[in-house]
C-alpha cells in the first residue's frame, strides 16, 4: 500500500475562517449556508438537508475526512467543500460551496486545494491506484466565477451535459413494448436487480462506475426519489431486468421555477435488449406518470457524447436542451 501524502489538506485554507469536519450538529447551519448561495447562483439543484444527512451516514466517504466547512467568527457556516471516491475508481469528485458575501476574497482557491490534497491523499492510502490522482468538478454554464476559478487552477472541460425538457400539456406517447416484455411498477423488492442492471447498463457510458449498495441507497433513498413515477421492464419468462426508469420531482424547486417537473435520474437499457424501444415505452410511461402526477414537464439530462444515442432518442421524444452543464478535470 502507498503511504499517504504527508501533506496536510488544510494548508492553505483561509485563515480568516475556523475549519473542522461537517457533523451532525453544523447539519442545519450546512444546509442554510448551501441555501443562501443557491439563492444568488440560481442552480438547477442544489443539496438540501435530507442530502446531507444521507452523505452523513456514509460508510465509504465519511465527512470526518472528507468534508470540511468554514465557521467565521459568529460561528457562521461560509464555506464548505468534501470529495466522494470509489475504492479503486478513476478520479474522486468534489463539491462545495462559498457564501455570496465571501467570494471573489480567496476562500474558493484556498477550499480546492483542500480537496486536491484530500484526493492526493485517497490516492495514495489505495493499495493499487488504477489511474494518476484526478479531481472531477462539475458546474452550470451561468456560473461563470466557477469557471475562472477551475480554468486558473488547472482545470479543463472533459463533458458536456445537457438538461432537457419536455411539456406535458399535448399529446402523450403510448408506451409499446414486444410481447415477450412486460413493463412493472419499481419498489424495493426491484432495488437490487435494478442496481445490477443498471451496472450493466452503463458500462459502457464515459465517467460511469458501478455503483455498490451504498451508492445504490443513495438513489432510492433520496428524499426526492418518486418509485411511484418510475417502472421497470422485464422479461416475462424469468423476470429478467431488461430496463428502468428512475424518477424523483422537487417540490421545492417547482416553487422557486414555476413549474412541476417529473425528473428522469436514471434511464438505462441492458445492452442485449438495445433497439427494440425499450427506452421508448419507458420515456412514455414516464411522461404520462408524471402528467398524471400533475406536472407540467418531464426532465432528465445526458451526455452530450452519449454512445447509446440516448440525445437523439430525446430529440425524437420531444425533449429539446434548456441549459447545458461541464465536467472538469485536473490530473494532480
Amino acid at each position: 500500500m502507498n503511504a499517504p501524502s504527508a501533506v496536510d489538506p488544510r494548508a492553505g485554507l483561509d485563515g480568516r475562517l475556523s475549519w473542522r469536519a461537517a457533523g451532525a450538529p453544523d447539519l442545519d447551519g450546512w444546509a442554510a449556508l448551501i441555501a443562501r448561495t443557491a439563492a444568488v447562483e440560481l442552480p438547477v439543484w442544489f443539496e438540501r438537508r435530507g442530502d446531507l444527512a444521507q452523505i452523513l451516514a456514509s460508510r465509504k466517504n465519511p465527512t470526518a475526512a472528507n468534508s470540511i466547512l468554514g465557521f467565521d467568527a459568529q460561528g457562521v457556516a461560509r464555506a464548505y467543500g468534501r470529495i466522494t471516491k470509489n475504492p479503486g475508481g478513476a478520479k474522486a469528485i468534489g463539491f462545495g460551496c462559498v457564501d455570496p458575501a465571501w467570494q471573489g476574497t480567496g476562500v474558493g482557491t484556498g477550499l480546492l486545494g483542500w480537496m486536491e490534497a484530500r484526493t492526493r491523499q485517497r490516492f495514495a492510502s489505495e493499495t493499487v491506484s488504477p489511474a494518476a490522482p484526478t479531481l472531477r468538478l462539475f458546474m452550470e454554464q451561468q456560473h461563470t466565477h466557477r469557471a475562472a476559478l477551475f480554468a486558473g487552477s488547472g482545470y479543463r472541460i472533459v463533458r458536456y451535459y445537457n438538461e432537457m425538457h419536455r411539456p406535458l400539456d399535448g399529446p402523450l406517447p403510448e408506451p409499446v413494448l414486444d410481447d415477450g416484455l412486460d413493463l412493472v411498477p419499481f419498489g424495493p423488492g426491484l432495488h437490487e436487480a435494478v442496481r445490477q442492471a443498471h451496472n450493466d447498463a452503463f458500462r459502457d457510458h464515459w465517467g460511469s462506475e458501478p455503483r455498490d449498495e451504498e451508492a445504490w441507497g443513495f438513489v432510492v433513498n433520496d428524499p426526492q426519489a418518486r418509485p411511484d413515477l418510475s417502472a421497470v421492464v422485464v422479461e416475462k419468462a424469468g423476470g429478467t431486468v431488461v430496463g428502468y426508469q428512475l424518477a424523483s420531482h422537487d417540490v421545492e424547486s417547482a416553487a422557486s421555477r414555476g413549474f412541476k417537473e417529473g425528473h428522469t435520474e436514471l434511464l438505462g437499457v441492458r445492452r442485449e435488449f438495445r433497439g427494440r424501444g425499450v427506452a421508448r415505452a419507458l420515456l412514455a410511461d414516464a411522461m404520462r406518470r408524471f402528467a398524471a402526477a400533475g406536472m407540467d414537464k418531464a426532465s432528465l439530462d445526458v451526455d452530450s457524447e452519449n454512445p447509446t444515442g440516448a440525445l437523439a432518442l430525446y430529440l425524437k421524444a420531444g425533449y429539446v436542451p434548456v441549459n447545458t452543464s461541464m465536467a472538469w478535470d485536473k490530473e494532480l
